[in-house]
């Protein structure tokens, strides 16, 4: 057993101050990620800051007609919440394809953006791994790595982001919210995930001390949907998954929006895609050509090529369902 300190702070402010205070502070929300690291021993912080108990557990309207989602909000909670199912089906799809319903009502918004790879590699102490221990290795790039990256990987690290929410608040065009000791600013989910560099050991852009406290969704302006492809239909990360955003006017696309998960260390927004995708017929193979133009440049290992042809499959499907809904609407 290794000895922690542990503080419940009664305001952001004061938890700020003691995660910038002391190196190697954590952030405990439910747990669900960070507990289980530290049984492994891959994490090992010297104090755990709870913040379950912060006024940061409300889902509510924003002037302009879009959501504020505070950090602590349960997943189960978010996922049922009526706004977010009326106005933004892709995230409660994407909460509700993530973990177990056990995890999910513990698991808070926060701490699902937080959450850290699945590699195998990373979550085995007695193997090498630059995101664990920078500058001793990459293994799984000769070793097993079906279930890792195509997309902007680099030679220290091949790892993928597991989070199912954060795809589809990257194609929402969510922001979150983050307060430390230089005060609060706001990063787009798109780019809060870092690619690994020769950092890898950095998921995000998060300072030392800043504490997530929202997240903030934009009005909803079109419809959406996620979809999830896995080996097994509960209780499994994806191989791929996509959430896309989509209007279509007169039969052409007047706005698309699409994200990739499964498939890189972020969740990743398919600018190349929804380049193709603006003002161009809402054809299937209109489809097809802005998955392959994403996909393009794609970087696939020895056993994981089949990723690319199956987030191009699910692409088009996503697309194309969200352009039946619209016709029939």
């Amino acid at each position: 057993m290794k000895p922690f300190a542990y503080q419940r702070p009664a305001t952001v402010a004061e938890a700020v101050r003691a995660g910038a205070g002391r190196p190697g502070a954590r952030y405990l929300g439910g747990g669900t990620n960070l507990v289980d690291l530290m049984k492994l021993g891959v994490e090992s912080p010297a104090l755990l800051i709870d913040v379950c108990r912060l006024p940061l557990d409300l889902v509510t309207r924003t002037d302009d007609g879009g959501l504020r989602i505070g950090a602590t909000v349960r997943n189960s909670d978010l996922a049922a919440h009526p706004d977010v199912r009326a106005g933004y089906p892709a995230l409660s799809q994407a909460l509700l394809a993530g973990a177990s319903a056990q995890l999910r009502n513990t698991a808070t918004t926060g701490g699902n953006l937080l959450q850290r790879t699945r590699c195998p590699y990373f979550q085995d102490v007695s193997k090498p791994c630059n995101k664990r221990v920078p500058g001793s290795g990459c293994p799984a790039r000769e070793g097993t790595h079906r279930d890792l990256a195509v997309l902007g990987h680099s030679q220290d690290c091949v790892a993928t982001h597991p989070s199912d929410m954060a795809v589809a608040l990257a194609a929402l065009d969510a922001g979150v919210r983050l307060y430390g000791p230089e005060g609060e600013r706001t990063v787009p989910v798109a780019d809060f995930h870092r690619l690994p560099g020769e950092n890898p050991d950095q998921d995000t852009v998060i300072r030392p001390g800043e504490l997530v406290t929202e997240v903030v969704l934009p009005p909803p302006a079109a419809g959406s949907l996620y979809r999830k492809a896995r080996d097994r239909a509960s209780y499994a990360f994806a191989l791929v998954s996509v959430a896309a955003v989509l209007s279509v006017r007169d039969g052409r696309v007047e706005h698309g929006a699409l994200a990739f998960g499964g498939v890189a260390h972020r969740p990743w927004r398919a600018r190349a895609a929804e380049d193709v995708l603006r003002g161009a017929p809402a054809t299937e193979e209109t489809f097809a050509r802005a998955a392959e133009a994403e996909l393009a440049a794609a970087e696939p290992l020895r056993d994981n090529g089949f990723k690319v042809v199956l987030a191009r499959r699910l692409a088009v499907g996503v697309l194309a369902e969200l352009t039946a809904r619209s016709a029939s609407a």
